[in-house]
């Protein structure tokens, strides 16, 4: 701008005087521009919104392009003069200069796009699609634009997208008509020169297309089929970055809806990953990488958006997280970094510290930029060299020199350097002392010797199974990249499985688990950039043969290991449901994504049990209460999913169903274990005529989202033995059907039964009115001599089929003493007893309830107590099993003989 306009300072309002002391840009404007004076004395007390905005370009009716030019650059220099008040005067905060600087490119590039495409049409006819419906341009904005990020100086990252291929309208007059294709580019060409050439007004924003397929190379414009097919084909791990924040920006006449939403289907799946992308670490340490090189080969280290513990470093930490889990949790794909920041909070992926000390950062950081570029309104991120111009910055973010500015400066961008190392420093150092083991250069003797150094207690037995790992077909094919990473991951493996108290175990179930995600670079990407996941690991497989199996079956499971909630014992079970019913919320209608988001909430929570569990913070009662509140979370769940899905289900469709899911079982007994069935019975009282055969669709739909195999496994085997007449009855009952059964027909195994019955899920009142007929039932007066005969029949038959028959091993569970004969106990007390004692209805459990039948008198207290710590301490035994990936929980006899003999007693008590 010519000098000789320039006037001091002191010419204008004193309120300004901040904002032109700094800005030498600002004070040269109104210097030579006094219609911006006035605008800004009438608009400048308040934010600067869109409607401002659209007013003033729809009042300045361009009539050609010379003349949009000018009112969209007219425009920008208000808008820019208004921030630069606002902002140094003290009364803007960051949040509202980015906004108020991406409105601005919002309108006046949908202002541009309309004005222009309207005098293509004239010229060309409308562009049509396949079925002669008018297109229009679509215009993507990427980077701080597409995040409503934008700085004050900043230029305009634009992909440019038509919806399909076709031939225009024609010119009314002549007649001609072009390609589609080529309408669009002669309208993305003209869109850039309006806001991107200088004119004697200057510019609106620089423009920047290099973001589109193929870059410079490649076409202006791209058809969505031709941006698929491109995103599938070449796209490439920095490009999956750049998309994070594009936003279509088209609005009002501009926006086509179904061509925006189908861009973004096109879009999200290379955005986003369906499993937990860690491999997106390693693609953006490279990217990172490469900026340090450009950033060190220029000499830009007081770069304060590319140089170390820079805006770009908070930007990547906020969008590393977003590439690794936006696809599982759709909440992270979102764009402004504040939020994502934010909202890693929330999800325990940062620490709140970090997040502080990351925002502080961030903000920082961008008043500084923009205080650097409102100087001369230049896109400049480079500190002042100068003594004056760094005193002007240094006052205008309120300190009284440079060198104080400097070092709080200096503090966030090391703050910012430390938390992305964090993230994203390499955890390979060097050559790992055991990778010569690994890749079997030890020969012989040293081999076995190494081995046994590490404390394998079989090295000839370890060293055979990594040799056929490693000479296996399935290693040999593996991608080079993946092979490499399994290479560095290997001497750790042997290292994490020789510190466990097992490591012969934990190196075989290790080797196991690594066969099972070789193929899998994501989570060999997470075992080797968190070397603590692999130690965790190695503890957990090594601790428990059951909990190898479940992790190599759930491999997706790596990253709860991660998690710092992992041992904490309390469990929000209100939280946990929330949280479950706003991911299915977010996939509303997507029934194979709903299945799978059921399977992966429970894996998660039973491996954080699991995990407790391992480390002795769980008691057995404990983790059977949690475990079945789990399971009752998923029914419930399970339940309302299918009933919203079944077509013309009721005559009243908004009314709940009036149907119940009872619990049998380990289940109804709330003593579930790790891979219990689930025992259930569907109920219905619904009055309406013809209902059944909904009910029974319902109930069958449960089952087979219950125990269908997905991508992401299974909830529950389900079983519905129980219901009335077993495998040749009705799936669901009525109420009064299953009353008059129960009542007139059920064997006493069933009523055995019973007494471990509860509702579980459905319509409250019913299992009320359930709970109420289950204490009828069970307080009908008995003949004890044919309830004795009936209950022994029964264990008779049980232990014919599945006793151990020996007199050195002992099964827990079915053998004469063990388990089986207390509950057996437990249930014929009730049977036999409850109509004179309502107590020992309650379903509490066989420990409480042997004590409430001895505090009655119908068992003595010196035979009941040993047998309550009998069975408590048999359960904990079979559970070791079950940890231990034995199905059949059978001991040494000789060792137990007491524990055996206390229950025997207690047996020949009640039954003689």
């Amino acid at each position: 701008m010519d000098e000789r306009f320039e006037t001091s300072p002191d010419a204008f309002p004193a309120e300004w005087q901040p904002a032109l002391s700094h800005s030498r840009y600002l004070l040269h404007l109104l210097t030579a521009r006094p219609e911006i004076v006035e605008w800004l004395k009438a608009h400048a007390g308040q934010p600067i919104d869109a409607g401002l905005m659209r007013e003033f370009l729809v009042n300045g009716t361009p009539q050609d392009e010379v003349g949009l030019k000018r009112i969209l650059r007219q425009l920008r220099q208000r808008v820019l003069a208004a921030l630069i008040v606002r902002d140094l005067c003290g009364v803007a905060p960051l949040a509202e200069v980015v906004e108020t600087m991406t409105c601005l490119a919002d309108v006046t590039t949908n202002f541009a796009l309309n004005h222009l495409h309207r005098q293509l049409a004239v010229q060309f006819g409308e562009p049509l699609d396949k079925k002669g419906e008018p297109q229009r341009l679509i215009v993507v904005g990427m980077g701080k634009l597409g995040g409503r990020e934008l700085n004050v100086s900043s230029d305009v990252d634009y992909i440019f997208i038509y919806p399909e291929d076709g031939e225009t309208a024609g010119n009314q007059e002549t007649g001609r008509k072009i390609e589609v294709y080529e309408f669009f580019v002669r309208l993305g060409k003209r869109l850039i020169a309006a806001l991107d050439e200088i004119t004697e007004d200057g510019q609106v924003f620089r423009v920047d297309m290099r973001l589109r397929p193929n870059g410079d190379s490649g076409p202006l414009v791209c058809s969505i089929v031709s941006l698929e097919n491109y995103l599938i084909t070449q796209g490439r791990e920095w490009e999956r970055y750049a998309w994070i924040k594009a936003r279509v920006m088209n609005e009002g006449s501009n926006s086509q809806p179904e061509w925006t939403t189908m861009l973004e289907h096109v879009a999200r799946p290379f955005i986003f990953r369906k499993y937990l992308d860690f491999g997106a670490i390693n693609a953006m340490r490279d990217l990172h990488a490469q900026i340090r090189r450009e950033v060190a080969r220029k000499d830009m280290a007081d770069h304060i958006k590319l140089g170390p513990g820079g805006i770009r470093e908070i930007e990547f930490i906020a969008q590393v997280f977003q590439l690794i889990r936006g696809g599982r949790d759709p909440s992270l794909q979102i764009r402004p970094t504040l939020k994502v920041l934010g909202l890693l909070v929330e999800r325990r992926l940062l620490p709140a510290e970090s997040e502080r000390e990351l925002v502080a950062a961030y903000e920082f950081l961008r008043r500084l930029e923009h205080r650097l570029q409102y100087v001369a309104d230049a896109q400049t991120h480079m500190l002042p060299t100068g003594d004056a111009e760094r005193h002007i910055i240094a006052a205008s973010m309120g300190f009284a020199d440079w060198s104080k500015l400097r070092a709080v400066l200096d503090a966030h961008r090391h703050r910012v350097a430390g938390h992305f190392e964090q993230v994203f420093s390499d955890p390979e150092n060097g050559t790992h002392p055991l990778a010569g083991l690994w890749h079997e250069q030890h020969e012989g003797d040293d081999a076995l010797e190494a081995a046994a150094n590490l404390g394998f207690r079989q090295p000839k037995a370890m060293l055979e199974r990594l040799h056929r790992f490693r000479q296996s077909a399935k290693y040999q094919q593996l991608a080079a990249p993946i092979r490499e990473r399994l290479d560095l991951l290997g001497p750790r493996l042997i290292a994490a499985a020789a510190a466990t108290p097992v490591p012969d175990a934990t190196w075989q179930r290790g080797l196991d688990f690594f066969e099972t995600i070789s193929r899998r670079g994501a989570y060999l990407a997470l075992l080797q950039q968190y070397p603590q996941a692999l130690t965790k690991l190695a503890e957990i497989i090594g601790s428990s043969a059951w909990a190898a199996t479940y992790l190599t079956r759930h491999p997706i499971l790596l990253d709860e290991v991660l998690d710092p909630r992992l041992y904490e014992v309390a469990t929000d079970w209100e939280s946990f449901r929330q949280d479950l019913d706003a991911r299915l919320a977010e996939q509303a209608g997507d029934t194979e994504r709903e299945m799978d988001i059921l399977r992966e909430a429970h894996h998660a929570q039973v491996f954080r049990l699991l995990a407790q569990d391992i480390a002795g913070l769980q008691t057995v009662e404990r983790l059977a209460d949690h475990l079945t509140e789990l399971a009752d979370i998923v029914v419930k769940t399970t339940l309302r999913l299918c009933w919203e899905k079944l077509k013309d289900r009721h005559p009243y469709p908004d009314r709940p169903p009036k149907f119940a899911v009872i619990a049998y079982g380990k289940l109804g007994g709330k003593e579930l274990g790790y891979g219990s069935d689930l025992d259930l019975v569907f109920l219905h009282n619904d009055p309406e005529p013809d209902v059944g055969a909904l009910y029974a669709r319902l109930g069958q739909r449960m089952s087979t989202w219950m125990s269908s195999q997905t991508s992401a496994g299974i909830l529950f085997e389900t079983d519905f033995r129980l219901r009335p007449n077993g495998d040749s009855g009705m799936l669901v009952n009525s109420l009064e059907a299953f009353r008059e059964y129960e009542l007139q027909k059920a064997w006493a195994w069933e009523h055995q039964a019973l007494t471990r019955a509860r509702f579980c899920a459905g319509d409250v009142e019913l299992g009320a009115q359930f709970e109420a007929l289950r204490i009828e039932i069970l307080r009908q007066p008995r003949d004890l001599t044919k309830l004795r005969e009936d209950v022994l029949a029964m264990r008779q038959r049980m232990l014919d089929a599945h006793a151990s028959n020996s007199e050195e091993i002992f099964d827990l569970k079915q053998d004469p003493g063990g388990l089986i004969d207390v509950e057996f106990i437990v249930q014929y007390l009730i049977l036999g007893h409850a109509h004179a004692h309502p107590r020992l209805c309650g379903n509490l459990g066989n420990i409480a309830l042997l004590g409430i039948a001895a505090e009655l008198g119908l068992i003595p207290a010196e035979l009941a107590n040993p047998v309550r710590d009998v069975y408590r301490d048999f359960r904990r035994l079979q559970h070791a099993f079950r940890l231990d990936g034995i199905s059949k929980s059978r001991i040494e006899r000789a060792a137990h003989t007491r524990e055996i003999e206390a229950v025997r007693r207690l047996w020949d008590f009640v039954f003689g």
